[in-house]
């Protein structure tokens, strides 16, 4: 569980990042779980999109993603999720 200094600071490195995911009328599938899980451990923060075709909640969408990849939820904005889950191998982020 995040406090929210750190939160916070996620945030601010979130903020200059682009969305790698986008989540459409299809919604969460097996697929996107792994490979999202794969883009978390490259980078261990990201942003997904939540397209306006999406028929589901993004307060659903985020926590599939959530318990999906075992990521935590740093921010929900507009159409957008940011998710952090720390690296094994790639640790670069270093929390306060």
């Amino acid at each position: 569980m995040l406090t929210g200094k750190q939160k916070r600071f996620l945030r601010s490195m979130a903020h200059h990042l682009d969305p790698i995911f986008q989540v459409g009328k299809g919604g969460v599938n097996e697929n996107m779980i792994k490979q999202i899980g794969e883009a978390l451990e490259v980078r261990e923060i990201l942003k997904v999109s939540i397209l306006q075709n999406c028929d589901e909640d993004k307060t659903v969408i985020a926590e599939q993603l959530k318990t999906g990849v075992g990521a935590e939820l740093v921010q929900i904005i507009g159409h957008t999720i940011v998710l952090y889950k720390e690296s094994v191998e790639n640790k670069q982020i270093v929390l306060p």
